[in-house]
């Protein structure tokens, strides 16, 4: 297919240009590329056609880089030399444009009708490119009626859209880029918007008013995380009308607390979406909430092996600072969460169902393995374990309920070990029962089971590694299941600069302070390199930074009891990540209370009463195979923390 032939450039000249739309056309769009100069292009028509006696109006249409008007808004102007004046607008809370198209569209339609007669310029967002800049462009045309686009554009690139360009059946007059015109850099517009808001805002009254007298519009963020809703602007709607425009200020016990100008009127519609006054005090787009950590792929080592049978469905990763976390089998497959150190080369597992798909290399290095319950898709994979660690490897940690020595004594005892010698994998077994474990070592090859000295425990802390500690609860599935919670410990850094500016060189007593300070003592004493002695808790208020740790929750196989809920709750309560089975819908509960699952709706609320900031279900009934998203929306409509893996680039 030929590609269109170039439209030659006219020379940027407004007068002459304003003359051309004074032939012929009544709705002239502005159209280009951001920093190319169609609202100065806007501004020197206005002015030119002012000396003729004659006036125009404008509609500034880019919300995130506006000629005229607020930031997040679409507004409508008349020229009164040397500005322009704003006679309405439309708030859309948005400074994306691109994202936002179609309540854009519908913004700057409404606007259209209160226009006066005679010549109306539209001052388009400068999204030029994609679905969303061909669906913008052809939108505003066939919808306000655009007889006429002046495209503005350099001389070295081809026309944006060309096809559609030429397809509108209107007008088209290519002129040549303002001599000056430059791309702003993201700061710059940043800075510019913020000033525009913040002076707007300047003489703003606080008023307060509660969710339950407001209807949500737009996209706000969850009710349920307040801190998400500080910053972000508001406008109050009136039958598709905007009646004012404020900024959030904090949302509170059910309350939001609005920054408006004086005098402004609020009605029982608020529209929010995702332009926000940042920390930084900047007025830019909020992330999508919680959209990130789990759209990623972890690193090679950590990956499972791609198969062509793979029917386990979406397979959640999760990412925390130091670590990986990777639901091997999907949600719909055997349990098993691989925990990946980084750096560290270091893995543990919850669960052991079906192992076939890790890497030889990853048992190798298994530190820990933690068993809910001893059912053969939760525990069934250790033979995998068993086998790949013959060889001279350390011994390898697992912990469960009662009843786990026995199971993998068992499982070991059903084979003949006769040619191992002592490379037979090693094992140290830890029972939980209530506040201790009981523990015994077993190797391959010796048909003993040795019993060690039984460990009494606090609060259901079972490990307390220099890296990270795990913690458990007792839960009830018809038989006792254990749940887990694995903390990283925080991370302490050294002030260099403070460091020189008390004088102070490094050396162990460094190691030393983040040791004390890690265990919570601030009272010792420190030996420094100049002899003298200081505080642990005075030099690391001076020195040291701290990034705190985070905490993963993984629970599954456990009926929806009271007991069951408030254990599962405190244990996960302001976790990170909390990774909880879902496995049968609420139509199917009968099932779920014959077999001591959890439904989707359940797990939803028990994440929102633990204030998780990440909810990850699995173990979803093979029943939903083919409609997995049917377990999502339904987690989803009691739990807005909830987030759909999507699939990892093995084709799973």
């Amino acid at each position: 297919m030929p590609h269109p032939a170039p439209l030659p450039l006219l020379p940027y000249c407004p007068s002459s240009l304003a003359e051309q739309l004074l032939s012929g056309g009544k709705k002239i769009l502005l159209y280009g590329e951001t920093g190319i100069g169609k609202s100065t292009l806007v501004s020197e028509l206005a002015r030119t056609l002012s000396e003729k006696t004659l006036t125009c109006s404008c509609i500034s249409a880019d919300p995130g880089s506006p000629g005229f008007g607020l930031p997040g808004t679409v507004s409508l102007g008349q020229w009164r030399e040397p500005i322009w004046q704003v006679q309405a607008f439309e708030a859309l809370c948005t400074l994306d444009a691109g994202r936002f198209r179609l309540p854009l569209l519908s913004a700057v339609n409404r606007l259209m009708q209160k226009a006066p007669p005679g010549l109306i310029l539209v001052d388009a967002p400068g999204v030029t490119r994609g679905i969303a800049g061909s669906e913008l462009l052809t939108g505003m045309v066939e919808l306000l009626g655009i007889d006429t686009v002046v495209v503005l554009n350099r001389q070295s690139k081809p026309l944006p859209l060309m096809n559609e360009l030429l397809s509108l059946g209107v007008r088209i007059l290519p002129m040549h880029a303002h001599p000056e015109a430059c791309r702003p850099g993201q700061k710059t517009r940043a800075h510019k918007r913020t000033h525009q808001w913040r002076s707007y805002l300047a003489t703003g009254n606080e008023i307060t008013i509660s969710l339950s007298d407001l209807h949500l519009v737009g996209s706000p963020p969850p009710i349920d995380v307040p801190d998400t809703w500080t910053g972000r602007q508001c406008a109050f709607i009136d039958a598709d009308q905007t009646v004012s425009i404020g900024e959030i200020i904090a949302l509170q016990d059910t309350k939001l607390h609005i920054r408006l100008p004086a005098a402004a009127a609020t009605t029982s519609t608020l529209l929010v979406r995702d332009a926000r006054s940042e920390k930084n005090g900047l007025l830019g787009s909020a992330a999508p909430f919680a959209a990130s950590n789990l759209q990623f792929l972890p690193p090679p080592d950590a990956m499972p092996y791609p198969t062509t049978d793979y029917s386990g469905g979406p397979r959640p990763a999760a990412k925390l600072r130091g670590l990986y976390a990777t639901m091997i089998n999907g949600v719909l497959g055997d349990p098993l969460l691989h925990l990946r150190l980084h750096q560290q080369q270091r893995s543990l597992l919850f669960d052991l169902g079906d192992s076939g798909r890790l890497p030889t290399r990853i048992a190798h290095q298994v530190s820990d393995v933690f068993i809910s319950h001893a059912h053969i898709d939760h525990i069934g994979g250790f033979l995998w374990l068993l086998r790949s660690r013959v060889g001279d490897f350390p011994s390898c940690r697992l912990f469960g309920p009662p009843g786990l020595i026995g199971h993998i004594k068992g499982m070991i005892d059903g084979f003949l070990w006769d040619r191992i010698g002592d490379t037979g994998p090693r094992f140290e077994i830890a029972e939980i029962h209530g506040d201790r474990l009981l523990r015994a070592r077993i190797q391959t090859g010796y048909r003993d089971c040795v019993a060690l000295p039984e460990i009494q425990i606090t609060e259901g802390l079972i490990v307390d590694d220099p890296l990270f500690s795990v913690r458990t609860v007792t839960l009830d599935h018809h038989t006792p299941v254990q749940a887990y919670a694995f903390e990283s410990k925080a991370k302490f850094n050294v002030d260099n600069t403070a460091l020189k500016t008390l004088n102070l060189t490094a050396g162990p007593w460094l190691n030393q302070l983040k040791q004390l300070i890690g265990a919570g003592d601030s009272k010792a004493l420190i030996r420094l390199p100049d002899h003298s002695s200081r505080e642990s808790g005075e030099l690391a208020a001076l020195l040291l930074t701290v990034t705190p740790g985070e905490k993963l929750v993984y629970a599954t196989d456990l009926a929806d009891t009271s007991a069951n809920r408030t254990a599962l709750t405190a244990l996960a309560h302001k976790a990170d990540f909390l990774f909880c089975e879902a496995s049968f819908l609420e139509a199917d509960i009968a099932q779920a209370h014959r077999t001591g699952h959890l439904t989707a709706r359940a797990c939803g609320e028990i994440a929102t009463s633990a204030d998780v900031k990440q909810l990850v279900p699995f173990h979803f009934s093979r029943r939903y195979e083919k409609d997995p998203e049917a377990v999502y929306m339904e987690i989803s409509a009691a739990c807005s923390r909830v987030i759909l893996p999507q699939k990892n680039s093995n084709g799973d």
